[in-house]
């Protein structure tokens, strides 16, 4: 009877619309009025101390278990249940009663390097699975509805490069650079010498491979290296996709220093990542399956870094949207691929990237975080800039 009580007041305000709940012992609730919209259902407690100490996480481990279940009428109910949990102001996903642990994190260089390694050298195959042609794991631009995932992956390549307004035969680095398809598009399309760096093995030999088959090697590079211990002259144009995430709140500061260490006196870069407007954050089950050591910086947190190291910010361009279409076509690939991903790893492991995939897209959905492109310059001068933003769509 004391679970029950629990339960119903961990749930029964957290959603947005009505939800039926079944549970372990046969009974069911229905918490809000209306018609439900989406079923949940328990087929096992799961101990309240668990639920107090971060809710999150007990409920994100008990579904990769498959002691837990979320149907609807919508091929995402997850992502429908999320963002409903984090549009209601009395969810437990606001709640501060039921966020009382979070995994503790380093963010050495070793530290960092392992956990770099654990997501993204998954195998190459298993990202080919489900990601586009071009191999691009970060928010894609959607110019228009009907743009397929690579021709949209493709549009943010070009419209993060045009940001930068590249001269020919100038310098470019890429810190984080993914498979390298940003870096080699500078090399072969813009004219640019590039390096790109990053701490995936999978990801290294990947883009070394590519440089040899393109016949980009006098004029692109890739280094397997953290990003603190990069050693060249200053480069006139930088970019960084989906890094500053994975470097640690306290590294913030050092990270963007680093930018602009790196840059030339009137370089400029372009800064892309997730970001709450609503202040820093980490979320314990995202943590410990998904992305270790991970932190979502504050939109102000970020800014005042930037500052910090001199860095004059040119333009911001807020990409939420465009992450939500780009999570929702990837979990569609990834489930059209299910049975073959759960032949090669596990039940638990599909149901887990089933539902990050889903929570992810309901968190930008519901403006719980966003991705933001910050435009930057070492100092004031920005030689490269125009004074209007005209130049970065008349192509």
């Amino acid at each position: 009877m004391l679970e029950k009580t629990f339960y119903k007041k961990l749930l029964q305000h957290s959603f947005t619309f009505p939800i039926i709940v079944n549970y372990w012992d046969g009974t069911t609730e229905t918490y809000g009025s209306g018609e439900p919209e989406i079923a949940i259902t328990f087929k096992k407690a799961i101990p309240i101390k668990q639920l107090s100490s971060n809710a999150s996480l007990a409920l994100g481990e008990a579904y990769m278990a498959g002691e837990l279940e979320v149907t609807g009428k919508n091929a995402a109910p997850l992502q429908e249940l999320m963002t409903a949990a984090y549009n209601s102001a009395d969810s437990f996903m606001r709640n501060r009663n039921y966020i009382h642990f979070l995994p503790k994190q380093s963010h050495s260089e070793k530290a960092s390097k392992k956990d770099i390694q654990s997501h993204y050298d998954l195998g190459n195959d298993f990202y080919q699975l489900w990601l586009d042609q071009s191999m691009t794991y970060s928010c894609a631009y959607f110019e228009n509805k009907n743009d397929s995932l690579e021709t949209a992956q493709l549009n943010k390549v070009h419209h993060i490069l045009r940001k930068l307004n590249p001269q020919p035969g100038r310098t470019f680095l890429d810190i984080g650079c993914g498979w390298g398809t940003l870096m080699l598009t500078a090399a072969k399309e813009y004219h640019l010498r590039v390096v790109g760096i990053t701490l995936s093995q999978e990801q290294y030999d990947f883009i070394a491979k590519r440089i040899v088959d393109e016949g980009l090697s006098d004029v692109a590079e890739v280094q397997l290296i953290d990003y603190r211990e990069l050693k060249h002259a200053p480069f006139d144009y930088i970019t960084s996709v989906g890094m500053f995430e994975h470097v640690g709140q306290e590294n913030l500061g050092e990270y963007f220093q680093d930018v602009a260490d790196y840059l030339t006196d009137d370089g400029v870069a372009l800064i892309h990542g997730i970001t709450r407007q609503q202040g820093g954050a980490k979320n314990a089950w995202i943590n410990k399956y998904i992305f270790p050591g991970g932190y979502v910086p504050g939109l102000v947190e970020n800014t005042q870094h930037m500052i910090n190291a001199g860095l004059q910010i040119a333009d911001m361009e807020p990409l939420r949207r465009h992450y939500q279409k780009t999570l929702e076509i990837w979990d569609a690939n990834f489930n059209a691929h299910r049975t073959e991903i759960q032949a090669q790893t596990s039940l638990e492991f599909v149901r887990m990237w089933d539902l990050y995939l889903q929570a992810c897209a309901a968190s930008f959905e519901s403006g719980n975080i966003d991705v933001i492109q910050f435009l930057v310059s070492k100092g004031a001068s920005a030689r490269d800039l125009p004074m209007t933003r005209d130049y970065i769509y008349n192509v």
